[in-house]
C-alpha cells in the first residue's frame, strides 16, 4: 500500500563441510523455525499455521507499542510490522529487537516487512529488493535465532506497474542473497503491480521463484484491493495457487480503496475455505484520503471502525478463525482447517489478461480466539474399523485427486493433513479437512491405521507425513 506514513579459506570450507554447516548448494537448512511444506506453512512443532493478522505501521508510529497487545486482543495470531531501512526510518537493530520481544510477549507471529521498496520503478524514492536485502543484513543480529517466531517479508509491493516483468529475476536474486547471507527464516515475497499482480507475473512465475530458494522456504503474498472487486477475481487467483500446491497468503487487503471496491467478503471467505492466511491493512494511522482503512480510531482499541468491526468479528473474521501458533505452546494443533468445498465459481485456471477496469494506482505517500476441535464422529465400520484396504503405503505419502480409496499404513506418521475432500477417516474416526498430529490419532487396529479417503476434485489432497 499506501497513502500512509507510514585458517585458510580452503581449510575453513573443509571444516564447515565436516560439521555439516555448509553444502555445495549453500547454507544448511534450518533445523528449527517456520518452513514450507507443499502449500502449507508449518511452525517449529510441525503444525500447520494459517496467518490471521493485522498490519501495524510501526515505522511511522514507533511509540504506539500498545498496538501489539491491542492487536492480539482482537484475535490476531500474526502482526505484519512495517519497517524502513532508510527511505523511512531506519528502524535500528535495537528497535527491531524490541518489536520482536513485543510480538513474543503477546504471542503473535512477527511478520516483518521492509516498506522502502513500495512501487519501485514507478514511485520516486522507492528502493530495490537488493537494497532491501542490504537492510535485512544490517539488522541480522536482531533476527538470527528468532526463526521460531519471525518471518521476513523481504520488500513491500516491490515493483509498480512500470516494467513489472523485472520482478521475477529481482525476487530470485533477493531470495538467493538472503540465503547466502545466512538467513534461515521463512521468506515472504510480495507481488508486483503494487502487490496486486494484475499482469499475473507472480502467478505465472511462482514455481521458478520457489525453486530458486535452496531451502524451498518461500511464501507468495498478493495484496487485494481494487483489482479484486469480485468474488470470481478472488477465487480464480487463489485457485491458481491452490491447484498447483503453491504457498500463498493474502498479505494485505481492505474493505475499500481509491482504485476500487475490493470484495472483502469473498477475500475472507476464500482464505478460510482454502486454508490460506490473510492480513488486513491496517491497525490505525492511515492518512491522505484512505483513513477508512483504519481498524480503530486514533490507535484507540475501544473505538473500532466499521472496517475494524468487520475484520474483528464479522463472518470469517479474526475472532472465529484465528488460532494461536503452537510455537507459543509447544502443543499439537489440529485446528487450522480447510473446508471441503471450493467457493462458488472456483476455477483453478485464469486467462492471462488484466481484469476489466484495470487501474493505474496513485500511491504517493503523505505524512505520516477460540480453539476449534475437530469432530470425531465414528464412520461406518468395515475391515480395519473404517474401510477395506486396497493397498499398503508407508509415510511419507501424498495423494491428490478424485476418487474413493482405503490405504493401510503400519508406521506412525508425524501428521495427517487433508483439504478439499468429502471425507477422510482414520480407523473409523472423522478427520476430514483438518491437520492432525500423531498424538491425536486413534488407537491402531490390528497394528495398522486404515485411512478412508473420498475426494471429489482433482485438487483434493491428502498428506501422510
Amino acid at each position: 500500500m499506501k497513502k500512509i506514513y507510514k585458517v585458510s579459506s580452503l581449510l575453513l570450507v573443509v571444516l564447515l563441510v565436516a560439521l555439516g554447516i555448509f553444502t555445495a548448494t549453500g547454507p544448511a537448512k534450518a533445523a528449527v523455525g517456520f518452513r514450507v511444506s507443499g502449500r502449507n506453512l508449518l511452525d517449529v512443532n510441525g503444525n500447520n499455521f494459517i496467518m490471521r493478522g493485522i498490519s501495524h505501521a510501526h515505522v511511522w508510529y514507533p511509540n504506539n507499542t500498545a498496538a501489539f497487545a491491542d492487536i492480539k486482543s482482537r484475535g490476531a495470531n500474526t502482526v505484519r510490522v512495517v519497517l524502513g531501512g532508510g527511505r523511512w526510518g531506519p528502524n535500528s537493530v535495537s528497535d527491531v529487537a524490541n518489536v520482536i520481544n513485543l510480538c513474543k510477549t503477546n504471542r503473535l507471529v512477527c511478520l516483518l516487512e521492509n516498506h522502502d521498496t513500495t512501487g519501485f520503478g514507478e514511485q520516486q524514492g522507492a528502493t530495490s529488493l537488493a537494497q532491501a536485502v542490504t537492510y535485512w543484513n544490517s539488522i541480522k543480529s536482531a533476527l538470527v535465532g528468532q526463526e521460531n517466531w519471525v518471518i521476513i517479508n523481504i520488500g513491500n509491493e516491490p515493483i509498480g506497474n512500470n516494467n513489472a516483468a523485472q520482478w521475477t529475476q529481482a525476487t530470485k536474486d533477493a531470495i538467493v542473497a538472503m540465503r547466502n547471507n545466512g538467513f534461515q527464516h521463512t521468506l515472504v515475497v510480495d507481488a508486483p503491480n503494487w502487490g496486486q499482480d494484475w499482469q499475473f507475473i507472480m502467478r505465472d512465475n511462482a514455481p521458478s521463484v520457489l525453486a530458486s530458494d535452496p531451502q524451498g522456504n518461500t511464501v507468495f503474498s498478493v495484496h487485494m484491493y481494487g483489482v479484486f472487486n469480485t468474488a470470481q477475481e478472488v477465487t480464480d487467483y487463489v485457485g491458481s495457487f491452490v491447484s498447483r500446491g503453491l504457498p500463498l497468503i493474502i498479505g494485505e487487503f481492505g474493505h475499500n480503496h481509491s482504485d476500487g471496491d475490493p470484495d472483502e467478503n469473498a477475500i475472507m471467505a476464500t482464505a478460510q475455505s482454502q486454508g490460506i492466511g490473510y492480513i488486513g491493512w491496517s491497525w490505525s494511522g492511515n492518512s491522505g484520503g484512505v483513513e477508512y482503512l483504519d481498524m480503530v480510531n486514533g490507535f484507540n482499541n475501544s473505538s473500532p471502525t466499521t472496517w475494524g468491526t468487520r475484520i474483528f468479528t464479522g463472518a470469517n473474521g479474526l475472532s472465529t478463525t484465528s488460532v494461536q501458533c503452537t510455537c507459543y505452546s509447544g502443543g499439537t494443533n489440529p485446528t487450522a482447517t480447510r473446508t471441503n468445498t471450493p467457493p462458488p465459481g472456483f476455477t483453478p485456471t485464469r486467462t492471462n489478461t488484466p481484469p476489466v477496469g484495470q487501474f493505474t494506482p496513485t500511491r504517493t505517500p503523505t505524512s505520516p480466539v477460540s480453539q476449534f476441535t475437530p469432530t470425531r464422529t465414528p464412520t461406518s465400520s468395515g475391515t480395519g474399523g473404517s474401510c477395506t484396504p486396497t493397498s499398503t503405503v508407508t509415510a511419507p505419502f501424498t495423494f491428490d485427486g478424485a476418487g474413493q480409496f482405503c490405504w493401510q499404513i503400519a508406521n506412525i506418521p508425524s501428521y495427517v493433513n487433508s483439504w478439499n475432500t468429502n471425507s477422510v477417516a482414520i480407523n473409523g474416526v472423522n478427520y476430514t479437512n483438518v491437520w492432525v498430529g500423531a498424538g491425536s490419532l486413534p488407537a491402531k487396529v490390528n497394528n495398522n491405521y486404515y485411512i478412508a479417503y473420498n475426494g471429489p476434485f482433482a485438487w483434493s489432497h491428502l498428506e501422510i507425513r
